[in-house]
């Protein structure tokens, strides 16, 4: 028909190879809520074919040494910073943040992703301990797993993407990952440059489609021995269950509801830019309208300010930033989740008090605590339920250090050491002499 957009049509990359499927699923542009993309909508049978390229990968890549699996995690690194502005203008339109978020942090951090594991690899040590009096030296050594299954979310795509399959490959295994149905697309366009970085045929595979669908048979298949996900906590629970007869090793990160604690000494110049930005970061009105009901106060925003938006927007993904006050704890906008820029703003008196309600919530992956008190930050942070405690700051990562959450925020950490550890097997070893 005259005047139809032609639409992006992505493939799996399955054994180096880009390969069609037999059917496709919408994709949105989020600024206009029209389709622009279609998405495989795999199953077993491409499943099938992944693990058979995978098993087939594996020998000849865990064979190599650390230092040659490290020249092709920089190589890969080296093209995706050349190609960042094109995976940039891509992660914003398939997401829908923005280019200035996308171009300065996302896709520098998937390619600061490869550099760093790529040198952490060579830097890992193994213990050795002797026993004289019968003879023997004893010591470790560690082995990759095997197939890695890797399934990332929508809101930090090729992010997050990386950031699993860096170090499972780093370690000498080889992958089979799926990246959300909704944001493909990046994920996509990297597999067009692993051939030129030097990464064989079989040891990242790509495959795009539903969790219910293509997940099920990824992370139910026997010869997966190894999950790592991010998501939310029912996809998790459906996880555990699949994985439990076959008795995987299991890492899941899962959502959070990060308290930022304001204290009355918090230098607010630099506390206010920071926190609005963490807490308007990723772009769901009906938690405005149960806040609404429930009696709480809505000082902007959504029900209250106008959204004014050009002709070819106004059926986009587009809400304004919520500020929520006057509301209770026990409120679902104090309790779960919100992808979207809504934030509660709620007073305190004291530590204790502030403390007990941040840690009244199921989740515990990250806070944030402002105050210029060095004694009460340390005290604050050291009694939060939190994998992460950010004080007078946010977002500043240091990589060698673990990533992850309590409680209902997911099981296992990510990070240098800990990835290595997920993604390899310890065997001990006993030598008599």
């Amino acid at each position: 028909m005259a005047g139809t957009k032609a639409l992006l049509t992505l493939e799996n990359f399955i054994n180096g190879k880009f390969v069609p499927c037999s059917s496709y699923i919408d994709s949105y542009d989020p600024s206009t809520g029209e389709v622009y993309c279609r998405v495989p909508d795999s199953g077993n049978e491409e499943i099938e074919a992944a693990v058979e390229a995978a098993r087939a990968a594996f020998p000849g890549w865990s064979a190599r040494s650390p230092q040659e699996r490290s020249q092709v995690l920089h190589r890969l690194a080296d093209l995706l910073e050349k190609s960042l502005e094109d995976l940039a203008q891509a992660e914003s339109r398939d997401q829908g943040k923005t280019i200035t978020l996308a171009r300065t942090m996302d896709i520098p951090r998937s390619v600061q992703n490869f550099r760093f594991f790529a040198s952490s690899i060579l830097h890992h040590t193994s213990e050795c301990t002797h026993m004289d009096h019968v003879g023997c030296l004893h010591y470790t050594l560690r082995a990759p797993v095997g197939i890695a299954g890797l399934i990332s979310p929508w809101n930090l795509p090729l992010y997050l993407l990386t950031w699993k399959v860096a170090p499972a490959i780093a370690a000498g295994n080889t992958v089979i990952a799926k990246p959300s149905e909704l944001t493909s697309v990046t994920a996509w366009m990297m597999c067009k440059l692993l051939e030129t970085a030097g990464v064989p045929p079989g040891v990242v595979n790509i495959v795009f489609g539903t969790g219910p669908k293509v997940g099920e048979a990824l992370v139910s298949h026997p010869e997966v021995p190894l999950i790592s996900f991010t998501g939310s906590q029912p996809t998790a629970e459906r996880i555990a269950q699949l994985s439990a007869p076959h008795c995987k090793k299991l890492s899941l990160e899962l959502g959070g509801k990060n308290p930022a604690i304001i204290f009355e000494d918090a230098n607010l110049e630099e506390c206010i830019p920071t926190t609005v930005r963490s807490s308007f970061a990723n772009q769901v009105r009906s938690y405005v309208k149960k806040a609404r009901a429930e009696g709480a106060r809505i000082l902007c925003g959504e029900g209250v300010d106008t959204l004014i938006l050009p002709p070819k927007n106004q059926a986009g993904y587009f809400m304004l930033p919520t500020v929520i006050t006057d509301i209770k704890d026990e409120s679902c906008c104090m309790k779960e989740e919100i992808f979207g820029p809504v934030t509660c703003v709620v007073p305190f008196d004291s530590e204790e008090e502030v403390i007990q309600r941040a840690n009244s919530v199921k989740y515990g992956l990250a806070a944030t605590v402002w105050s210029s008190n060095v004694g009460r930050v340390h005290r604050v942070a050291k009694k939060l339920q939190s994998g992460l405690v950010w004080t007078n700051c946010w977002l500043i990562r240091e990589l060698n250090l673990p990533f992850g959450g309590m409680k209902s925020s997911g099981i296992g950490r990510e990070g240098a050491k800990d990835s290595y550890e997920f993604f390899t097997e310890v065997k001990t070893i006993t030598i008599k002499h």
